[in-house]
């Protein structure tokens, strides 16, 4: 275990001068662990380049182009679990995680080409901020045992890495500010929607609050406008992200 050098890892981070200084400090960590590959990686946004989500990182050849290319981003089961994990995980577990996905066969071809590259497993590190997940940092290659205390402690690098870089770059402010929102629930607005991220349907509302199924969608509507939400599942997405709804 190299837990003291991680240790180390997250005093000299915040000493670090500029970018190319933490990523050099974050591969000598890494080739610690025998990590041959990494990656500091934004959230998208939307119509962005995947490429220019990459803060910081080092794949196998040609790995990244042929991930866009054929737009594994679409069904690979690490990402897909990164969007409700809240720490770190290793990817494969991720497959049994979806072992009855129907989806499943799909996934495990993509993971099979990422093993052709040399990506044989590895772990992801979500970050998360105010507005909800913000990035992650992945590491693999060749398969590397974190105990469950490494874990923790790679949790805490990948938090460091990330704000340390954003604050070498001058852009932390961007992304720890919240976006402003005026929602002015009513207290039936608010229990509507947390029937409504449980999964419930109208007729089923209607039922539990005693009301009609058209009122309920009077006033999903209404929840819809003030959240400036595109569907059902888009407000729920949006209630979770400004903690309307835990």
């Amino acid at each position: 275990m190299n837990i003291n050098s991680i240790i180390h890892f997250l005093v000299i981070a915040g000493e670090c001068r500029t970018p190319a200084e933490l990523t050099a400090e974050l591969e000598k960590l890494l080739g610690l662990y025998r990590f041959e590959y990494y990656g500091l990686v934004r959230q998208p946004r939307p119509n962005e380049n995947p490429m220019a989500l990459v803060m910081m990182g080092r794949w196998p050849d040609k790995w990244p182009e042929i991930y866009i290319e054929k737009k594994f981003v679409l069904i690979d089961p690490t990402i897909r679990y990164l969007g409700y994990a809240q720490r770190g995980f290793r990817w494969r577990d991720t497959v049994a995680a979806f072992r009855t996905d129907p989806h499943r066969k799909r996934m495990d071809r993509v993971m099979s080409e990422a093993t052709r590259y040399g990506l044989v497993d590895g772990y992801i590190f979500p970050v998360h901020g105010r507005g909800g997940l913000l990035g992650n940092m992945t590491v693999g290659g060749r398969p590397v045992d974190l105990s469950p205390g490494e874990m923790t402690l790679f949790d805490a690098v990948a938090k460091k890495t990330f704000w340390r870089f954003l604050e070498l770059t001058h852009q932390s402010e961007e992304f720890e500010s919240v976006d402003k929102l005026d929602t002015r629930m009513t207290r039936r607005e608010m229990e509507v929607l947390n029937y409504l991220a449980d999964g419930m349907t109208s007729n089923e509302i209607s039922r539990i609050l005693k009301i009609s199924s058209h009122t309920v969608d009077w006033y999903m509507n209404g929840i819809q406008d003030k959240l400036n939400a595109r569907n059902r599942q888009h407000v729920v997405a949006l209630a979770f992200r400004y903690g309307l709804i835990f």
